[in-house]
């Protein structure tokens, strides 16, 4: 249990460990592929796969002949997705190269899937990568991402913290303007997710759904499942190793380039330690409970086939 990728170099490390197979209820993936159509899918595309999770979780409700291609910019992550693929049996079902997302490797109309799972959250220019993706989308196919509101996220985890209004507004704010210099630095927008709509109209895709993803993370003494656990043990490094949403200096810069003052940082950095530390000790004495609510959305939209593709097949529907 935990992550073995702590500390690594790489993007998203922080996030490849246990916690991350807690992230969704396999009745509702089933859901979501009644509502994709996914049993008509044969050739899947996961951008941004990491070590291939979002396309594990696809795969157990993917028909068995699908295939699953994913492409990460970091061969780490490649390498170590297709080793677990290989442990499990399914290396020519799971296949993974290195790509980056905004110039992907691949001919247009080629996949009748293409999805990714927080990774549009990370893009300096996510237009720019929705446009890939829709261009490797075959006429008729279904481009799905899935992407969170994380500040909306924050508060939720506020009111179980049940701290001062005070502190509460500052920790908000603090995230905030993280949130805003992040974005402004071109390293991505973590509350993304209220904007993909928008995004998939802007790039001319049809039928736009929008779900919310309906797991909940839980925490109620005595923490006894391996989910509750994993949990448990990722807040607890995190605040052993002095580790917010993201590192400190990492953290510094996004609140400076989002507006945030020199001489405000520290007190900032030292309020969400506290709040960290206690949500820690409160574990530790098994007096934490939370339901672990969250914002996270799950956008589709449909490729159109070109005009002259439509007339065919209406002369077609009409004679049989």
């Amino acid at each position: 249990m935990g992550n073995e990728f702590v500390e690594h170099p790489s993007h998203s490390a922080e996030y490849f460990g246990d916690t991350r197979d807690g992230w969704w209820n396999r009745d509702y993936v089933e859901l979501l592929a009644r509502r994709w159509g996914l049993s008509r899918v044969r050739e899947v595309l996961d951008i941004g796969c990491g070590v291939g999770h979002w396309g594990r979780v696809l795969g157990g409700v993917l028909p068995r002949a699908a295939r699953v291609t994913g492409v990460d910019r970091d061969p780490v992550w490649v390498e170590k997705a297709t080793a677990r693929a290989a442990a499990r049996g399914e290396g020519e079902r799971f296949r993974y190269q290195v790509a980056v997302a905004e110039r992907l490797p691949f001919e247009g109309d080629t996949f009748d899937l293409v999805t990714c799972q927080t990774v549009l959250i990370h893009a300096e220019d996510p237009g720019a990568m929705l446009s890939e993706m829709v261009r490797v989308t075959r006429p008729g196919g279904l481009v799905a991402v899935a992407e969170p509101n994380n500040l909306a996220s924050a508060l939720l985890s506020a009111a179980a913290l049940q701290a001062p209004v005070d502190e509460t507004l500052t920790l908000v704010r603090f995230q905030l303007l993280c949130e805003r210099g992040k974005a402004a630095l071109g390293e991505g927008n973590n509350s993304l997710g209220e904007l993909i709509p928008e995004l998939f109209a802007r790039h001319g895709l049809t039928d736009i759904q929008v779900y919310l993803n309906d797991k909940a993370n839980m925490m109620l003494p005595p923490y006894a499942s391996a989910e509750q656990r994993a949990t448990a043990e990722e807040l607890s490094d995190f605040v052993r190793r002095d580790f917010w949403i993201w590192s400190r200096p990492d953290t510094r810069r996004y609140f400076l380039a989002g507006g945030g003052e020199e001489q405000d940082f520290e007190a900032c950095w030292a309020a969400a330690m506290a709040a960290a530390q206690r949500i820690a000790e409160a574990i530790a004495s098994k007096r934490y409970a939370s339901a672990g609510g969250s914002v996270g959305y799950v956008v589709s939209g449909t490729k159109p086939s070109p005009p002259s593709s439509r007339h065919m097949d209406a002369r077609v529907y009409r004679n049989p």
